[in-house]
């Protein structure tokens, strides 16, 4: 162990998703020892399952506090808050043991980074059905770090080394998009996807392009009027506070051309909007990082693969990517946030 490279945690997600699998692997590259130091917030018994599934030479030992992560010289550290029995665990089968066990790596790791413990987190893959059965009323890991850090204004970043993509809505059906939108919610993203690329991704002027919602952007109404009524008045809102934004701008066009290097982020209006064009480039190795939080969170930008789970088929390039980048955010960052009583985990 390296003890001059920060402490980084990862939390291994789903017991029984491809959670215990990507990370060994990933524990595996280079890349991941030369930005951090890793603890692993998990099981260890999963773990080595996911090591004898993927063939990696790899040892993980479970400790009691984060105050040991530096202690250990041949294993990996594990904390293990669950403390549940997962020996009758079946790959691709969640319970609500599954459930539970992967809540609680999660709080465990956003206790640590609220109080300054580890530099930043990277959380492998949760299940929304695996909440529901534990009786968690959350739609992911997104709305429980918002809760537990008491954050108000956050945003989803999907980020590559080619296409940053932010997104304006998130999970709601699409007939109900045009009514979410507003100019002073999308200035809000804006302004997070501003402050974010200058403080964690080091761009001193970010240049952010905005997308319209309707073909053409609306074609000066014809196609619509949410460009006129709604995202135009948001643009010259975010411009006026001194921010580089453009647009709106054709949605089928502008994700190519940021690509290319036109713009360092582009705001989309809902989900499969910005996540297609994104996962079209960086489908193995694309990271989901939240804007807003006062800790550093990136994730894998995929889910829990049960169909795959077990076989040591699935890539770890997208939890490789997700650690590096909340390494170089905390150095960006260069900061330490003053440490502050979590929020208790209320659904």
């Amino acid at each position: 162990m390296r003890s001059n490279l920060p402490l980084l945690g990862i939390t291994m997600g789903d017991p029984v998703g491809i959670g215990p699998e990507i990370i060994p692997k990933a524990l595996s590259n280079p890349r991941v020892w030369r930005c951090c130091q890793p603890v692993v917030y998990g099981d260890a018994k999963r773990l080595s399952a996911g090591v004898a599934s993927t063939g990696v030479r790899l040892h993980f030992s479970e400790i009691s506090s984060i105050t040991e992560a530096r202690e250990g010289k041949d294993s990996i550290p594990v904390i293990n808050p669950a403390a549940m029995d997962t020996e009758k665990l079946e790959w691709g089968r969640p319970t609500p043991i599954s459930g539970k066990a992967m809540s609680a790596y999660l709080n465990a790791a956003i206790d640590d980074a609220i109080a300054g413990r580890v530099a930043a987190i990277a959380t492998g893959p949760i299940n929304k059905l695996a909440l529901k059965m534990a009786d968690i009323h959350f739609n992911g890991h997104t709305e429980i770090l918002a809760r537990r850090t008491g954050t108000r204004n956050y945003a989803m970043m999907l980020a590559g080394s080619r296409l940053k993509v932010v997104l304006a809505t998130i999970h709601i059906p699409l007939e109900e998009v045009p009514r979410a939108l507003t100019a002073q919610g999308i200035s809000a993203i804006v302004s997070l996807t501003d402050h974010a690329l200058k403080t964690r991704f080091g761009l001193p002027v970010p240049r952010i392009a905005v997308a319209g919602l309707n073909p053409h952007a609306g074609e000066s109404g014809l196609f619509g009027s949410e460009e006129e009524r709604t995202i135009i008045p948001a643009i010259g809102l975010s411009a006026s506070q001194g921010i580089a934004v453009t647009g709106p701008h054709p949605p089928d066009t502008v994700f190519f051309r940021a690509s290319q290097g036109a713009y360092d982020a582009v705001v989309a209006m809902y989900h499969d909007q910005g996540l297609g064009p994104f996962k079209m480039i960086h489908f193995d190795d694309g990271v989901n990082t939240t804007l807003g939080l006062p800790i550093v969170r990136t994730s894998v930008d995929h889910g829990t693969a049960y169909d795959i789970a077990g076989t040591g088929q699935a890539s770890p390039e997208s939890m490789v990517t997700a650690i590096t980048m909340a390494a170089n955010q905390a150095g960006w960052l260069n900061r330490q946030y003053i440490p502050q009583p979590a929020r208790p985990l209320q659904s």
